[in-house]
């Protein structure tokens, strides 16, 4: 056991297998202490049941020599891969400011006394740094003690789609853009967007309705709104838009994720992830990005979700009616305060969800920083929630503003004059009109998303989480 350590302790058979044997002889099969002697002197490591939940290939509840070699060699390349994360000076070594730096961009803020306690309970040779040997020897036999878990465990937009893709962009570590795992993420999120906007379509249709239609002189209820439109159209006629809703979330996920890594390369970070604020900044701007891409598909599912049986035959003649009789510009109404509403959208969803992580992991995240299904779901729903409540008035007046051209004899407003006009003849609860069915449909649209990506991701082999 006691020697020179190898570059890669896997790679040393007679230790490992003496590890190994001194498990096996203590009759504790997920329990066991292992000491060794490396370069940087000595370590500690307590082997747990972790490890063994890790290893086990055979899910016998045991860990043979071969899956204790596995695990060595697989749990190495990932504390490499963090490690050089860290050292952001490339000096072999990580100090104390490098430390600072890389919780302070996942948003953890530490002082230099915890940046110093922390160097200390990893530093064998007194020279408050870490170099590789005292790095590896620390995690080997902790496996999940890193911090690229966060991201992994913790991706938010990716996962939950409650109808609006005005969130920032997930980060993806540097294993899974390595690997090619984040194309699976997106085309994985992609789908479960697309089967949780189905699932919920009735429920966003009747809120374009009434943030269209519903006015202190003609007030329009839930089930009211829902039997208005099954005795309109029949009950195929809840799901008017929704063709268009699902075919815009592929090119707006693909433009703001590759807006999102430009804009990340632009500001000069070379972290594995950016701070709160430049995330925010990054993830800002590719949304309005995308949102210009692909504007004219929103006015169209606005105008799809309102039409009356027999006015459009699909999506495009719905197009040529608009431009023939509008012109091009009518594609873009509503562009202002749909541009404006990404602000307080992306920055208030952000920042509860990052206050909710930030404390569950100084509260709970002992051994791993998987929160659990529950958690991820409740962080999810209240983050989604503050920011569509923060941006929808915005929302209200670009739908609005979409469907001027719909309403018979009504006038076309600038966006002022619409804020104003509602204020005036309805009052400020005017400019939260559908808000009820749209909050009615965040907890299944998150629920179904979280459902229906899960299985995806395992389908595409997607193995990082």
């Amino acid at each position: 056991i006691y020697g020179p350590a190898p570059r890669y302790l896997s790679d040393d058979f007679p230790r490992v297998r003496d590890a190994h044997n001194h498990s096996t002889r203590s009759g504790v099969a997920d329990v066991c202490l292992y000491r060794f002697r490396s370069n940087a002197g000595k370590g500690t490591f307590l082997y747990t049941g972790k490890i063994v939940k890790a290893g086990d290939k055979d899910l016998d509840g045991q860990l043979d020599f071969e899956e204790f070699v596995h695990y060595l060699r697989d749990h190495e390349k990932k504390l490499r891969l963090v490690f050089k994360s860290l050292d952001t000076k490339n000096d072999g070594r990580i100090d104390k400011q490098e430390i600072m730096q890389s919780l302070r961009d996942l948003g953890v803020n530490i002082s230099e006394q915890q940046a110093e306690k922390i160097l200390k309970s990893m530093d064998k040779n007194g020279t408050m740094t870490i170099d590789w040997n005292e790095w590896r020897d620390y995690h080997l036999l902790h496996p999940a003690d890193n911090i690229p878990e966060i991201i992994l465990y913790w991706k938010h937009s990716t996962i939950f789609d409650v109808g609006e893709s005005l969130m920032v962009p997930d980060e993806f570590t540097a294993e899974e853009k390595k690997t090619g795992m984040w194309w699976r993420h997106l085309v994985a999120g992609g789908a479960a967007g697309a089967v949780s906007r189905t699932c919920t379509a009735p429920l966003d249709r009747l809120k374009v309705l009434m943030q269209v239609h519903a006015s202190r002189t003609n007030s329009m209820c839930i089930a009211g709104g829902f039997t208005h439109m099954i005795r309109e159209g029949g009950m195929w006629s809840l799901w008017r838009g929704n063709g268009m809703n699902v075919i815009k979330i592929a090119p707006e996920s693909a433009i703001k994720f590759m807006a999102y890594e430009q804009i990340k390369r632009l500001i000069g970070s070379n972290q594995e992830t950016l701070g709160i604020l430049e995330r925010f900044v990054a993830g800002s701007l590719a949304g309005a990005i995308a949102q210009s891409s692909i504007y004219p598909m929103e006015v169209l599912k606005t105008r799809l979700a309102l039409r009356k049986t027999g006015q459009f035959s699909g999506i495009a003649d719905c197009a040529k009616q608009i431009f023939r009789k509008e012109g091009m510009a009518a594609f873009y109404k509503g562009y202002i305060p749909n541009l404006i509403g990404i602000i307080p959208y992306a920055g208030i969803d952000l920042a509860v969800y990052e206050t909710l992580k930030n404390s569950w992991l100084q509260r709970y995240a002992t051994d791993s920083a998987d929160p659990g299904v529950f958690v991820l779901l409740a962080c999810g729903t209240t983050s989604s929630t503050c920011g569509q409540l923060a941006s929808y008035p915005l929302a209200l007046v670009r739908t609005r503003m979409q469907a001027q051209a719909t309403i018979e004899g009504g006038p076309q407003m600038t966006m002022s004059g619409l804020f104003k006009h509602i204020v005036k003849t309805e009052g400020a609860f005017g400019l939260y009109r559908g808000l009820a069915p749209n909050f009615m449909k965040v907890i299944p649209a998150v629920s179904i998303s979280y459902v229906v990506y899960e299985n995806l991701k395992m389908s595409l082999g997607v193995v990082s989480r």
